[in-house]
């Protein structure tokens, strides 16, 4: 593969990117509040399920829905995002997807059963699959490229801290009030966003006119969607042909849907251009978010599940201990970026990567015994090891493709973070959950049979970190573009 990299000489470079005014300053932080406030709501449903079940009187079945439904929405809307980011200006995209989430949020405040409810979260997915692009975009196209790492590190807040304590927060809301507070606690600060942004927002990109093809929707829909949802389904389904036979009509229409995109993209047609994969760094990148989303996600879900099953740790305690993780890696991020600034991606993303596969190999000793603080210290250095990895990973991947193709990058890097989040959740719960079936078979307690499972969970999900090492030799900071000066202070 051939290195691709920004071409743009300094009169061509579009308006603001080589400077970062109190105007773009200003855009770029009303889009990170909203991202992180619409991101959020992804995992915050997680710990809650106990009480919907309960007051809503549905099974565990439908419940998880809840949860899965927004990552399915969310895997259906993004790959679009990259014709909309191309076809309308900025403004109008915030004010829209804001307004789905806040109607998405007012909804669920409100819902007064589950089928409403469900409604809801599907709303409230489709105003968050709008949001992360269009940061993702607006960034990369204002922030000079000298500068771009520690504005990274800002959006590494939004993407992995959110979705990190989304399980604290609504530990601690649920110990005194009941569900529909996770969303009525959110609904002003979504309004105001809304509010301030729609009326403070300016317009960074320019776009143009492009057709969308029609069958591109429809095989990035029942592609990624049947993958998000046949991933998802993995660990509950009742039978063999509910999650393989979506994952099955997943595979062919993405493969489908990837030769249409070959074929359009010669016309700049596509709604999702591949030519980003011919840099080597964005691919490579691509390869290690996907393995860092699988272990970020993957432990979310099976720490708690492990504390509360094996050690006997009540909610809100779990959500607590996983607490400092998360607030770590939002406090590194912003200095990661600005190491990734003087240094590159290269040392950073070793670093990281060892340390996550390291910190994954010794979870495997986990057992019915382990103290608490054991696991606490895990998580924090797990979620230093990440913290090393996502900031250089955005910054480094959208740097080394085409400033006309920055919007399918941050497509595909959306697509990815939700197909990766799937798939490490399905892959840890239903070892797990296997695992655990089988040692209950051969006459062992539950909790016993727990920590066993979680200890084969873990052990797959450290095998499979080892590839991530490798593959960060391959990364590499882009070259400023010629002709390209970057005044001084920036």
């Amino acid at each position: 593969m051939t290195e691709t990299s920004v071409s743009l000489t300094a009169s061509e470079t579009p308006r603001g990117a080589q400077s970062l005014d109190a105007r773009n300053r200003l855009v770029i932080t009303l889009l990170l509040i909203s991202t992180f406030v619409v991101i959020l709501n992804e995992t915050i449903m997680g710990v809650a399920l106990p009480s919907l079940m309960r007051d809503l009187g549905i099974p565990a079945s439908s419940a998880q829905w809840l949860t899965a439904a927004f990552m399915l929405t969310m895997a259906v809307v993004i790959p679009i995002t990259g014709f909309l980011l191309q076809r309308f200006n900025t403004r109008p995209l915030f004010i829209t997807a804001m307004s789905l989430f806040s109607a998405g949020t007012l909804i669920a405040a409100v819902s007064p059963g589950f089928e409403v409810l469900l409604l809801a979260r599907v709303v409230q997915a489709t105003g968050t699959a709008i949001m992360f692009p269009l940061l993702i975009t607006t960034v990369i196209t204002l922030v000079p490229p000298a500068t771009r790492g520690r504005m990274m590190g800002n959006i590494s807040i939004v993407i992995s801290v959110a979705p990190a304590i989304g399980p604290t927060i609504s530990g601690l809301i649920l110990t005194v009030l009941d569900w529909r507070w996770m969303f009525i606690i959110v609904l002003p600060i979504a309004i105001v966003s809304l509010i301030v942004g729609g009326t403070l927002m300016k317009n960074v990109t320019v776009p143009r006119k492009t057709r969308v093809d029609s069958l591109s929707v429809v095989l990035s829909a029942v592609g990624f969607g049947g993958l998000v949802y046949g991933l998802s389904t993995i660990s509950t389904a009742t039978s063999p042909l509910q999650s393989w036979l979506p994952l099955g009509l997943g595979v062919v229409s993405l493969a489908v849907f990837v030769l249409r995109q070959l074929r359009l993209q010669r016309d700049d047609r596509a709604l999702l251009d591949l030519r980003t994969f011919t840099s080597g760094t964005f691919t490579f990148s691509i390869v290690m978010f996907s393995i860092s989303m699988m272990a970020l996600f993957g432990t979310l879900i099976l720490l708690p599940i492990y504390m509360q099953t094996v050690l006997g740790i009540d909610t809100l305690t779990a959500g607590l201990l996983l607490l400092p993780g998360g607030l770590i890696m939002g406090l590194l991020a912003p200095w990661v970026g600005r190491i990734y600034d003087r240094i590159g991606p290269t040392a950073l993303l070793v670093t990281g990567s060892v340390i996550v596969s390291a910190v994954l190999w010794s979870m495997t000793l986990l057992d019915s015994n382990s103290s608490i603080w054991m696991v606490l210290a895990a998580h924090v250095t797990l979620s230093i090891g990440l913290a090393l990895l996502f900031t250089p990973l955005f910054t480094a991947s959208l740097a080394a493709v085409r400033p006309q193709l920055y919007s399918h990058g941050s497509a595909i890097v959306g697509t990815v973070q939700q197909l990766a989040g799937a798939a490490g959740t399905a892959l840890f719960v239903s070892v797990m959950s296997s695992g655990a079936l089988r040692r209950l078979a051969e006459g062992s307690t539950q909790t016993q049979a727990t920590a066993s499972g979680v200890h084969t969970a873990l052990l797959y999900g450290a095998a499979i970190s080892v590839f991530a090492i490798p593959a960060a030799f391959f990364i590499r900071k882009t070259a400023l573009p010629e002709g390209v000066e970057i005044p001084a202070g920036h």
